[in-house]
């Protein structure tokens, strides 16, 4: 791929300085790609150095200007979404289908939200006592993007940024680079400032850490799990920086024998798998009432094996491999674990779907009479992996939907409205999805408790880029 083996910065793409090279994989063939090279200390500077003058020598531009540029990334993103899709496709082996719907189309669905939140927003307001509030943006930025959801989590940082006129250097996932670098070209065919965008390949340790210790950075964005972004944190307390974490999760979701069980369980399974279980906020943990547990179970083993896997080059509505080895061998531990925990294994198990010798394919796994004590009930696993616990009643579910450090996202299945809104309430998480409701672009997203702090998306999200500022008049 073109740009594959070099850095973006400043409005060019340049030769690293670092000569460590990382190879990317197919997760779908295990054949190599392609090679990335890791950024040192020195690629980082110069990144954060070009940002840094392009902040300064941009500072101030009118909100129009700044919509104007957002309107060239919207048609230059549009131009090149197949792009987007199968580079990640390659690259984490998302099924093409769901490639373009979902993965790809965040970089426009996100672009919408944000659009209209600038153009919505009052930079410059006068409060009721008389004094004046101004928004500005918080500076130089450093975004550190996960693999799962690539071009999302790129979007939800990145064009926040630049809408505020804060600038920014972006380290994706070293392992899903090709959609990163085809970002990188979106933005500069859109005409930004040169420094204002710079992309740099690197692992945490290294490029992360620098990221978070620079001085030169006023703000860090981290997508990834708790530790890392327990590291992050550290590292940028030093020079004060502000910090956005959005963090793992170990989703509820509550299913009440009043709902339509031959609708909603089976939705809430495909939610599980979807992008092969690889969600933050996935429904992982399914509570059931015990009224209705073991016509639940039946339900979702069947479910479990109607699910579909096939080749990310396929179209259709099928599920793809894990995004690679180490993610692979993590999943079939902890599946090991659920069975040896004594957890009733009701679908999938060890090993590859059936027709599968290479490729890091799972089974669709479901697992029943699990309690809150097991692995792989607190663990977030991380594959197309269900976990089923039966509860006694409203008190006893919410109970158990809360007994978790993480409060990313929950999910409630019920006939009742009231229940529902009552049941809501009382979750410790960041967004709850009832009956199915799934996340709008232009809302905020984020969660509780360890999956993180701050939000991205909409308004919530531009606002995280932006520092307040009062003007205080003497009168007369």
């Amino acid at each position: 791929m073109r740009n594959l083996n070099k850095f973006f910065i400043g409005g060019t793409w340049v030769a690293p300085s670092s000569k460590q090279e990382f190879p990317v994989f197919n997760p779908a063939t295990e054949k190599k790609i392609g090679t990335v090279f890791l950024a040192d200390n020195k690629d980082v500077n110069a990144a954060v150095k070009a940002a840094k003058h392009a902040f300064e020598t941009d500072f101030g531009t009118p909100k129009n200007i700044r919509l104007e540029r957002l309107e060239r990334l919207r048609a230059a993103t549009e131009e090149r979404l197949e792009d987007l899709a199968q580079a990640m496709m390659l690259e984490m082996g998302a099924p093409v289908s769901m490639a373009r719907s979902a993965q790809a189309d965040a970089a426009i669905g996100h672009l919408h939200g944000f659009i209209h939140s600038l153009r919505e927003q009052q930079e410059r307001e006068t409060l009721a006592n008389g004094d004046i509030l101004v928004r500005e943006p918080v500076g130089v930025c450093g975004l550190i993007t996960p693999w799962n959801w690539p071009i999302n989590q790129i979007a939800l940082k990145v064009i926040p940024a630049l809408a505020a006129g804060a600038t920014c250097v972006l380290k994706p996932s070293e392992h899903t680079p090709l959609s990163a670098i085809a970002y990188a070209e979106i933005i500069d065919a859109a005409g930004f400032p040169d420094g204002a965008f710079n992309l740099v390949h690197g692992d945490g340790p290294t490029a992360g850490a620098a990221l978070s210790c620079h001085p030169d950075i006023q703000m860090m964005s981290f997508t990834g799990s708790t530790r890392a972004g327990t590291a992050v944190t550290k590292d940028a307390a030093d020079t004060v920086k502000r910090v956005t974490l959005e963090l793992g999760g170990k989703s509820p979701n509550i299913v009440f024998a009043d709902c339509k069980l031959e609708e909603c369980v089976p939705a809430s399974i495909q939610e599980c798998f979807f992008n092969t279980g690889q969600s933050c906020d996935a429904p992982t943990r399914m509570l059931v009432e015990r009224h209705c547990y073991e016509e639940v179970l039946e339900i979702a083993g069947r479910t479990a094996l109607e699910q579909v896997v096939g080749k990310p080059s396929q179209e259709g509505d099928h599920i793809g491999p894990l995004f690679d080895r180490i993610q692979f061998d993590r999943v079939q531990s902890l599946i090991e674990a659920g069975i040896a925990e004594g957890a009733r294994l009701i679908a999938g198990g060890l090993g590859r779907p059936e027709g599968f010798d290479s490729g890091w394919y799972v089974r669709p796994t479901v697992f029943g009479d699990v309690n809150n004590d097991m692995l792989i009930a607190t663990e977030e696993i991380f594959g197309p992996v269900l976990v089923v616990i039966p509860f006694d009643d409203e008190d006893h579910a919410i109970r158990l939907a809360n007994d978790t450090p993480y409060g990313l996202a929950a999910y409630i299945q019920t006939g009742n409205q009231e229940r529902a809104e009552r049941v809501a309430a009382r979750l410790r998480a960041g967004a709850v999805h009832i009956n199915g409701g799934a996340y709008n672009y232009g809302s905020p997203f984020g969660g509780f408790k360890a999956s993180g702090n701050g939000r991205e998306g909409g308004l919530a999200g531009l606002e995280e880029y932006q520092e307040l500022k009062t003007i205080h008049w003497r009168s007369g």
